[in-house]
């Protein structure tokens, strides 16, 4: 009889990304990831080869989730433009307490790991990249729709989107000033938008 795994698999990664979100790659040792994942050291490597490889799965469920928050802003607000407002709205203020970081665990890996963990450097990167496609095609729906110019480059509009709302949560975290930030999203998106 094959020997069966006794863990899910998308549920330790899951724990596991939420611990290294809130202490990074390298604050979080061999002992946390044993009790948050309730898994032996041995079991994890078993399972995972090592704590980088357990890390990459991690980077990669983080990815997934924010994409599944902004398609449901999305679909919820009907709107491309307003989907992608509420989605910063969500992810820098309302989640601030709830997440483990107010930082993206993208940026953190970035600004953590060195050339050592190369694997973790370019798919923090890869990642980013992935994000950055995503908010090209939501600008491009806006154009399409009439939401923002025809003449907007939605290349270069992600791109700008992508630097504000990295800056936008560090503020929030240096800051801690909601209202603020809340002014600086609003001012954000009616600056790209046709509806002024």
């Amino acid at each position: 009889m094959a020997n069966v795994a006794k863990y899910n698999r998308d549920d330790v990664v899951r724990k596991a990304m939420l611990l290294f979100w809130e202490k990074g790659f390298n604050g979080t040792s061999t002992r946390d990831l044993q009790q948050t994942i309730d898994m032996r050291p041995g079991s994890i490597y078993a399972a995972f080869g090592n704590k980088e490889k357990l890390y990459g799965e991690a980077l990669e469920c983080y990815s997934q989730e924010m994409s599944g928050i902004l398609a449901h802003h999305i679909a919820e607000q009907g709107s491309p433009l307003a989907g992608l407002e509420m989605f910063f709205r969500n992810v820098v203020i309302d989640r601030r307490e709830s997440n483990p970081s107010e930082v993206c665990m993208l940026i953190k890996t970035l600004s953590e790991v060195n050339e050592q963990q190369s694997e973790l450097l370019e798919l923090s990167r890869e990642l980013l990249r992935r994000a950055e496609i995503r908010f090209t095609g939501i600008i491009q729906q806006a154009r399409d729709q009439g939401e923002i110019a025809e003449t907007a480059n939605p290349v270069v509009l992600a791109r700008h989107l992508q630097v504000q709302m990295i800056g936008l949560r560090l503020y929030m975290k240096t800051s801690g000033k909601p209202e603020a930030v809340q002014e600086l999203i609003t001012n954000l998106f009616k600056s790209i938008s046709i509806k002024q």
